[in-house]
């Protein structure tokens, strides 16, 4: 998937400046995609000069100006054409795994220290994506919301951000309670006799 694409389904809610992009990055899409500010502004120059959105300049007293983006047709018809094709099929590249994978190679304490901020990290980004999703929700509740909400693709991409954190978490626990064991059986294996 492009960045492009990402930009130009966030521009669906309103217009929005770089800064204001790149925070809802971090606060609601990064659950399914990254990016750099840098990398966001160079799209949306780019974005710009093939005509998907136009800015407009707004002055501000005591601030820098910002322009504001907005979504043209044509970026909407190449949105509507993105949701006309097959995604590709997710693949998984994680260096921790490779770790885990190797762990009786290495450095058993090391990755069991990797798997814990790991965990930490899911553990935090959950929180965060939780409030999130009692913003969305307000008073509504989930079955309300869903029938009525203008636009429910940024609860539904939350939700699948929620429980791979939610899996994240699992997992990790998973690991370090076998590592726990093993390494008690290991010490008890090799203790005095």
């Amino acid at each position: 998937m492009a960045l492009r694409n990402a930009i130009l389904a966030m521009l669906l809610e309103d217009e929005a400046s770089g800064y204001d992009l790149a925070k809802s990055f971090n606060a609601s899409v990064a659950n399914f995609w990254t990016t750099t500010p840098q990398q966001l502004y160079r799209e949306l120059d780019r974005m710009e000069s093939q005509g998907l959105v136009t800015a407009r300049v707004v002055e501000q007293r005591r601030r820098p100006t910002k322009r504001l983006f907005s979504l043209t047709d044509d970026g909407a018809a190449e949105l509507a054409e993105f949701t006309t094709k097959a995604p590709k099929p997710t693949a998984i590249r994680d260096e921790l795994l490779v770790q885990v994978q190797a762990i009786e190679a290495g450095d058993a304490d090391a990755v069991r220290s990797a798997i814990a901020d790991r965990m930490a990290v899911a553990e935090t980004k959950l929180k965060q994506f939780e409030r999130l999703r009692e913003r969305l929700l307000g008073e509504s509740s989930e079955a309300d919301f869903l029938a009525t909400a203008p636009r429910v693709g940024p609860y539904l991409t939350l939700a699948r951000g929620i429980s791979f954190e939610q899996e994240n978490i699992r997992w990790c626990e998973q690991v370090l309670t076998v590592l726990d064991q093993r390494g008690s059986s290991a010490r008890t294996s090799t203790g005095p006799g």
